[in-house]
């Protein structure tokens, strides 16, 4: 079975957006990005909203799963906090309309920043509202990471404004800024996230308001004139006047129909690769995505495929589902692939974790964990955003990912370089020096076997071929891929969003 007859067999994924119902508008979701830069690791992400946050005039929008008020935008720097810089752009300016809409449950289930559940010190103006959004659908979230600024400068990707995400390229095993707001020490950690111009700059700020009315009833519209915005001279842009679009995943409910263009978007990109797959993945969970990852494995001369996926889960459930089902579609994808072009790796750099020798034998690398949710097809497209490889973002969860196309050699340049300059991270080398490799070979999978050869670099999974490749049972329960319907007709989630939601 190909990639595009799996993507058939599932007539719900096909749903256009025309189809889905709404408040009687249709969400434009196409257009240009006038500029693209990819911001690699959170040092990057965080440095580049401050520096844009202090450009905004009218409005700013940050949609979330988790947020936390008193991380410290650039350590390296200084110890303002994200709070800081917020009330003091309010403060300075009266026409500033700050708006943060965040998963309610995220800061509990993330047991990073609990306080703000509280609003006892943040927000203290008047003009920073913030808001919690409970999904009307049971055990479902709200996932996406989002922020706009004046419609004219947007952010998209795997990461949201909360603790434990900063991390430098060189994720240090240990790094005595790589803090949270508690002073506590974390795992290296990596992700990606998009800065655009442009179209893409409106759409995402369409989107957000959109997220804001469907969690609070209030409709906010587009700004009637976008305002200029300046890009920094210092940072390099990656693609140009670029064509763009956005997918979006809603899950279904009593009195709507759900939205599951994101692995509709997911099994396209997989059936569209003709060399080469290269897939970012916290998780890597989803039978659908294994059954059209395989169906290409099958081709004769299908694409590699290569998957950097993070190997340690955190917590009991997380572990024996998202960790024991991604052992499973391991497993598949590897007595799938005959012509040996499927390859996951974790990343490793050396260790131990903290200061002093490590113990013979042990402790000696230390995992960096991937939060990054990235597929790049061959040089010609990108899609990046916050939707996961497991069951639950594909109908469960709330979701928003973009996808970038190339029409030109340098849009595809752009593209290539991108995924050479991530491979580069990972082995400790310099993107040339990859892209080197690569030209020499022709394969992903030979480049990085050629400089694979340090102690920062990447490991495959060992998966026992032997064991079971079907899901484990609980899964439909822990990671379903829609909702409970006989949850959501008790009409629980409605319950509980007017217990936590504020006033």
């Amino acid at each position: 079975m190909t990639a595009l007859e799996t993507m058939l067999n599932q007539p719900y994924l096909l749903r256009t957006k025309a189809q889905q119902p709404g408040d009687g508008e249709n969400l434009e979701l196409e257009g240009y990005a006038e500029k693209a830069a990819f911001l690699i690791n959170g040092n990057r992400y965080f440095a580049e909203v401050a520096r844009t946050l202090r450009q905004a005039r009218r409005s700013v929008w940050i949609v979330g799963w988790d947020f936390n008020p008193d991380i410290r935008m650039e350590p390296e720097k200084s110890d303002e906090t994200l709070a800081d810089l917020l009330h003091a752009l309010a403060a300075a300016n009266p026409t500033l309309e700050i708006r943060i809409l965040i998963w309610a449950l995220g800061p509990i289930y993330s047991e990073k920043s609990l306080q703000v559940l509280r609003k006892k010190n943040f927000p203290r103006n008047a003009r920073i509202d913030l808001r919690f959004d409970l999904q009307s659908t049971v055990r479902g979230c709200h996932h996406e990471k989002l922020v706009c600024i004046d419609d004219a400068v947007a952010f998209i990707g795997g990461m949201d404004l909360t603790s434990r995400r900063w991390d430098t390229r060189r994720h240090r095993a240990w790094d005595a800024l790589r803090r949270d707001p508690e002073g506590a020490s974390y795992d290296p950690l990596h992700d990606v996230q998009a800065m655009v111009t442009g179209d893409a700059a409106r759409l995402i700020g369409d989107i957000a308001r959109r997220r804001w009315q469907s969690a609070t009833g209030e409709k906010h519209n587009a700004l009637a004139e976008t305002s200029s915005f300046t890009w920094p001279r210092d940072l390099a842009v990656s693609l140009m006047h670029i064509p763009v679009s956005f997918v979006l995943t809603e899950p279904a409910t009593t009195l709507r129909a759900g939205i599951s263009d994101g692995i509709a978007s997911t099994l396209g990109i997989i059936a569209r690769a003709r060399r080469q797959l290269f897939i970012e993945a916290q998780y890597l969970a989803s039978f659908r995505v294994a059954d059209a990852l395989a169906a290409r494995l099958q081709e004769e001369d299908g694409p590699e495929i290569i998957v950097i996926c993070t190997r340690r889960s955190h917590g009991l459930i997380e572990k024996l589902f998202m960790g024991g089902n991604r052992d499973r579609v391991i497993r598949r994808l590897k007595r799938t692939d005959r012509a040996d072009r499927f390859r996951v790796y974790y990343p490793v750099v050396p260790g131990p974790p903290v200061p002093g020798p490590a113990a013979p034998g042990k402790n000696d690398e230390v995992e960096v964990l991937i939060h990054s949710k990235l597929i790049i097809a061959d040089d010609e497209l990108i899609r990046i955003g916050s939707s996961n490889l497991n069951n639950r973002s594909e109908g469960l969860d709330s979701e928003c990912d973009m996808l970038l196309e190339a029409v030109n050699d340098e849009q595809r340049d752009g593209i290539a370089d991108l995924r050479h300059h991530l491979l580069a991270e990972y082995l400790g080398t310099t993107t040339e020096t990859f892209a080197a490799a690569f030209a020499q070979s022709g394969s992903i999978i030979q480049a990085i076997d050629m400089l694979n050869d340090g102690p920062r670099g990447l490991r495959e999974f060992a998966v026992d071929l032997s064991g079971s490749i079907s899901p484990i049972r609980g899964t439909g329960f822990f990671d379903p891929t829609r909702p409970v319907k006989l949850l959501n007709r008790l009409g629980l989630g409605a319950l509980f969003r007017l217990l936590v939601r504020p006033a």
